[in-house]
């Protein structure tokens, strides 16, 4: 018996470290995103690359990143949970080597599509390991570990990246990869519990392959060029159709076939549903929020990346402290109610930062991101929960696929969205800061930082070439922070979408197919305890 015990404590210590390095791998494939991001200026004067094309070398990342996604339950079923993280961590490694050591834009692109790829696979499998090795009573500390990487790594990333920019090459950036890559690769599979591979039962359906690659990329190719070019434009009513095309047949041929590459059957459960809204409405306010602080305090108050990194540890820190309550609530309310609670939370903290001015800076930010970074937690374990608690153990791995997918489409929606309020209302708010002015109006000087005695009385002449001039770079600024409150405002509303859908969800079960396999083990495993299915 004592033996037993013994061997029984071995396995689970080891299924949480190998469940560790798996939330490592997760966090290097995300945090990679951001890190670039910061960097892209650097990359683009040492490879010689055209603004024009500089984007590709995050949209090609993306596009592999979302189109993996939804696969990965095919791929677990084919390779298995362990084989399957043990190959991307290491595709991913080696991508990163060849991102480091490429000399030209083709090379650099071919590699980020693969890293992408690579990328894409290691954070539904992350989500999916959570139902399949724990039981119940620790599900939500793995889901908190899990949730902790997947929304710390975008808030680190602009810390890390300017860091690594200012001291280091951009090599780098890719580089950091390498040693926590390697070591994953390496250890994993003598950690994770052993499945068998699948590859004789596994049918390739090529043309449904296509089918979905063609309708995502074409989707977050439209969403880049929405906001440049116009959502009705030829190009991007081209994409979008195209989109929606492949898409509708590849929706009409899975649902046919008797062993789909996507299961899109799982929609069908309505809390899993409802859990891929929540996830589609996070993705908006979480990435939006990534994306726009950054923006903000890059043209408006003119901080480097090391500055801006160091502005939005504030969400990162909040997120740390908040988790411990966050799993301990998790084990004893309705996973409803914190649901409700924290897309409330995210709202407000969203809705207070539509009052910025061209003064707001780290203290005037302070509090939003703290509300944002406590309610974060909330809208991600709560509603995990929710979508993937009562699946079995063989819909898991497809519908963590499209729980993830729907957060990363909001995201990319949500940028898109951002983009377009930056480029459309920015002229209007400009125009109408300036005919105020032209009126004489006090609060219109006073939001653009002149001194409101000069227009006490109004103009009574034109102004002049030269104090047009002035005047101009301080209107456009005081416009661009107004569309920055008009995107905040925006983000609000999408995160109380996700406080209207809740009610539609049903209780989280607390026991599923799953966790009942380890009542008494803390892991799950459809295998006898032996050490030999360890290894």
């Amino acid at each position: 018996m004592t033996m037993m015990r013994a061997e029984v404590a071995l396995m689970a210590t080891k299924t949480w470290i190998g469940f560790g390095l798996m939330c490592l791998g997760m966090f290097m494939a995300i945090l990679d995103i951001q890190v670039v991001a910061t960097s892209l200026p650097t990359i683009q004067n040492a490879l010689a690359i055209s603004p024009e094309a500089m984007s590709w070398i995050q949209t090609s990342y993306l596009i592999a990143e979302v189109v993996a996604i939804p696969l990965t339950g095919w791929l677990t079923r084919i390779l298995s949970m362990r084989w399957l993280f043990t190959a991307a961590i290491a595709f991913f490694t080696l991508a990163s080597i060849g991102c480091a050591a490429s000399n030209s834009f083709a090379m650099l692109v071919s590699f980020r599509v693969m890293q992408g790829f690579a990328g894409g696979t290691l954070i539904p499998t992350v989500f999916a390991a959570v139902f399949i090795l724990f039981r119940p009573r620790t599900q939500g500390i793995a889901t908190t570990i899990a949730g902790i990487m997947a929304v710390l790594a975008p808030t680190l990333g602009p810390v890390v990246g300017g860091w690594i920019t200012q001291v280091y090459s951009w090599h780098w950036l890719f580089l950091i990869n390498v040693m926590p890559g390697l070591i994953a690769c390496a250890v994993t599979p003598y950690l994770l519990p052993r499945e068998n591979t699948n590859f004789e039962g596994a049918k390739f359906d090529g043309l449904s392959l296509f089918l979905l690659a063609a309708a995502l990329a074409c989707l977050e190719i439209g969403l880049k060029q929405s906001p440049k070019d116009g959502w009705f434009s030829a190009v991007c009513t081209g994409l979008f159709s195209l989109s929606a095309l492949t898409g509708g047949f590849f929706v009409w041929r899975t649902l046919r076939a008797a062993q789909p590459i996507v299961q899109l059957s799982t929609f069908r459960n309505r809390s899993f549903a409802i859990g891929c809204v929540l996830s589609f409405c996070l993705g908006v306010g979480l990435y939006g929020s990534v994306y726009l602080i950054p923006v903000f305090l890059a043209f408006v108050r003119g901080h480097d990346a090391l500055e801006i990194g160091s502005t939005m540890l504030v969400t990162g820190a909040a997120q740390l402290a908040i988790a411990p309550i966050a799993v301990a609530l998790e084990r004893r309310v309705d996973a409803r109610l914190l649901t409700g609670v924290g897309f409330t939370l995210f709202a407000l903290g969203l809705g207070l930062s539509t009052f910025e001015t061209r003064d707001t800076d780290f203290s005037e930010m302070f509090w939003p991101q703290i509300i944002r970074g406590a309610a974060i937690m909330f809208c991600l374990l709560p509603p995990t929960r929710l979508a993937l608690g009562g699946l079995s153990e063989t819909q898991v791995p497809d519908a963590s696929g499209l729980f993830n997918l729907m957060r990363n489409l909001g995201g990319a929606i949500g940028i898109a969205l951002i983009d377009t309020i930056l480029y459309g209302r920015t002229g209007i708010h400009a125009d109408a800061l300036r005919i105020r002015l032209l009126a004489g109006d006090m609060t219109a000087a006073t939001a653009i930082g002149l001194d409101p005695g000069l227009f006490a009385s109004g103009l009574s002449s034109p102004p002049t070439p030269d104090a047009e001039a002035y005047v101009r770079p301080m209107i456009e600024k005081a416009a661009f922070v107004l569309s920055v409150n008009d995107a905040w405002a925006m983000l609000a509303a999408f995160a109380l979408l996700g406080v209207l859908v809740v009610p539609f969800a049903w209780r989280a079960k607390q026991t599923s197919t799953i966790s009942r396999k380890a009542e008494h083990t803390g892991v799950a495993s459809a295998q006898p305890i032996r050490r030999s299915d360890l290894l």
